[in-house]
């Protein structure tokens, strides 16, 4: 059985819910064409709902969101809403910034990950709602 504090799981861990996984996908396309962000927000918790332990639900997130950005990248490159130039400048450090957090996930309890990812959301969320 899966332990979901964990990423570790025995013969008899059922597979993933293919309809969460399905609605993670819808949801998280949905925001990132909408919002030009925020894909992984919705993906995380619905792949966790569909049975993924908490750093494989992270980790397909991960591996989603930049496909899912290359096609809403185009939107909105067709509309002429993009700033190359600054986007080129923020390049660099989100590079690192990835890579960082990368090596940092592996090292950080599974709980953790997910109080911290909570905490974010919370954060993110009110600081929209005042503005």
């Amino acid at each position: 059985m899966a332990d979901r504090t964990s990423n570790h799981t025995t013969a008899a861990t059922p597979p993933p819910n293919r309809g969460w996984i399905a609605l993670a996908g819808a949801a998280a396309g949905l925001l990132n064409g909408l919002f030009g962000a925020g894909g992984g927000l919705a993906a995380v918790p619905l792949l966790g709902k569909a049975g993924l332990l908490t750093k494989a639900a992270h980790a397909t997130s991960i591996a989603v969101i930049l496909p899912i950005s290359l096609i809403s990248l185009g939107g909105y490159l067709m509309a002429g809403h993009v700033a190359v130039g600054d986007g080129l400048r923020f390049l660099p450090g989100s590079l690192l910034g990835a890579a960082a957090g990368g090596l940092l996930m592996r090292k950080i309890p599974p709980i953790w990950l997910r109080r911290i990812f909570g905490g974010f959301l919370i954060w993110a969320a009110v600081r929209m709602f005042l503005r």
